[in-house]
């Protein structure tokens, strides 16, 4: 249906502005410090800030869109990501720069979940899985595609046109959401959970600062480890708090629907290990087999092609095969072409390592599009804006869970060999040890009816 489908390209250039900045930015970030006259390990906190604040604002984006309306809270969003990326673009120091990530992140927090809301309220369920191979494959291209747009605009340009791009992309979005969204919005009559929100944002905040302070080794390793404890400590808080609440910002009692919670948890482990791919190919690339970035980004660019090729087939596998049996040998799958990248060396055939990523690519894809329709498939319509506002949390938060263990992964096999920077061999453990993490996912898979999500497939059962 022509206008399903347009619904969905609009949520999908929601998905593909966040995605995008965020890869693009780390390109640029050498160049940025000498623009601003800093150190260039003191750009991550850039990148902190637009975590931190994407995060912590994740959780009331669900209960936003119930009231104030989806299409509203969405354009919203989308305005302040867009005018935050001209502030970016403009900034003269760090901290501007610093101020203006965060204010991106809040409107990065509101447009992505709602728009997928959006979708799921009014897409009917024997087409929501088509509709979400569009919105979902910005996740899968945008990573890849980043680093050699990054690269290009520096290069070429200056780093100020990595925020510019936002700004025809921000102003479509607008226009089409206001045609094309429905003034949908949930009358509620119970009170909004500041103190949830609070100790939810803090708890996230703390988690992703010393997930961030693992990877880039800005602070010593204490600090890190004292910031992921209070993280902990202030989950239990929070978890205390949510058993007395009547309505908790982050519902975890969504994860009894057994599609939704084995998707969320199973999903976990497989976001860790593929989220690590985007961080550990380029540098082994770059590192083990001395070629130039873009010729490592060309190179990784094959597996980003791999979603194109998926979005035609995704509907037609489900159907024939359903999801349980899908997902359980997609997650073997693809592990096995991540435990197949520690193998790489530079004497391979480049036909080789192109075939190895394509396939590897379109498994990690279709897995992709399931888990981001499995876990919606059973959750009742009045549940659905606290489904999406935990499903954002969860995924975010074990993306870049997925980037941080992989560089502890890479440095403790560094510190162990006695090498003096990352070798092939300290890539090999890390890749296998990511795809050991990705593997467990398949037993979570296991667990699905053997009729689940036949709604959305329209797989037969009998």
């Amino acid at each position: 249906m022509p206008g399903e489908r347009a619904l969905a390209l609009v949520v999908a250039s929601a998905f593909l502005m966040e995605q995008l900045d965020s890869t693009v930015l780390t390109t640029a970030l050498p160049a940025m410090a000498g623009s601003f006259q800093v150190n260039p390990l003191h750009m991550s906190i850039a990148l902190t800030a637009y975590l931190v604040s994407l995060t912590a604002f994740i959780p009331a984006s669900g209960r936003l869109a119930d009231w104030f309306g989806g299409r509203r809270v969405f354009c919203i969003a989308l305005t302040l990501f867009t005018v935050s990326s001209v502030l970016c673009s403009h900034a003269e120091t760090l901290w501007t720069l610093v101020a203006a990530r965060f204010v991106q992140g809040v409107g990065g927090a509101m447009m992505v979940p709602v728009g997928r809301l959006v979708l799921l309220r009014t897409v009917p369920k024997a087409r929501v899985v088509s509709a979400m191979a569009w919105v979902l494959m910005p996740t899968m291209v945008a990573p890849i595609l980043g680093p050699l747009v990054g690269g290009f605009l520096v290069t070429y340009f200056s780093w100020h046109w990595i925020f510019y791009i936002n700004i025809p992309i921000g102003i479509a979005g607008v226009a089409a959401a206001l045609a094309l969204f429905p003034d949908q919005r949930l009358q509620r009559s119970e009170r909004f959970d500041m103190t949830g929100l609070l100790i939810s944002a803090l708890a996230l905040s703390l988690f992703v600062i010393g997930l961030e302070c693992l990877n880039w080794g800005v602070f010593d390793r204490i600090y890190a480890l004292v910031l992921l404890g209070g993280s902990v400590a202030c989950g239990f808080v929070y978890a205390r708090h949510a058993r007395r609440s009547p309505h908790p910002i982050l519902d975890f009692t969504l994860t009894r629907i057994a599609t939704f919670g084995i998707a969320m948890w199973g999903g976990t482990l497989f976001r860790i290990g593929i989220g690590a791919v985007p961080f550990l190919l380029p540098m082994m690339l770059q590192l083990g087999f001395g070629l130039s970035a873009l010729r490592s980004g060309l190179l990784t660019f094959s597996s980003g092609v791999a979603a194109l090729v998926v979005k035609a087939t995704t509907v037609q596998i489900l159907r024939r095969v359903g999801y349980r049996n899908a997902m359980i040998w997609n997650s073997v799958f693809a592990s096995l072409f991540l435990a197949l990248c520690a193998f790489f060396r530079p004497g391979w055939p480049v036909a080789l390592l192109y075939g190895v990523l394509l396939l590897g690519g379109f498994v990690r894809s279709l897995q992709f599009n399931a888990l981001g329709t499995i876990a919606f498939a059973d959750v009742p319509q009045n549940r659905m804006s606290a489904a999406t506002s935990l499903h954002s949390v969860v995924q975010q938060v074990s993306g870049t869970a997925g980037i941080s263990i992989s560089a502890a992964i890479l440095a403790g096999a560094v510190l162990l060999r006695g090498h003096s920077r990352p070798e092939l061999s300290d890539f090999s453990v890390s890749f296998l040890s990511i795809a050991a993490i990705s593997a467990f996912s398949a037993p979570y898979c296991m667990r699905l009816a053997r009729d689940a999500g036949a709604e959305l497939s329209g797989q037969r059962t009998s």
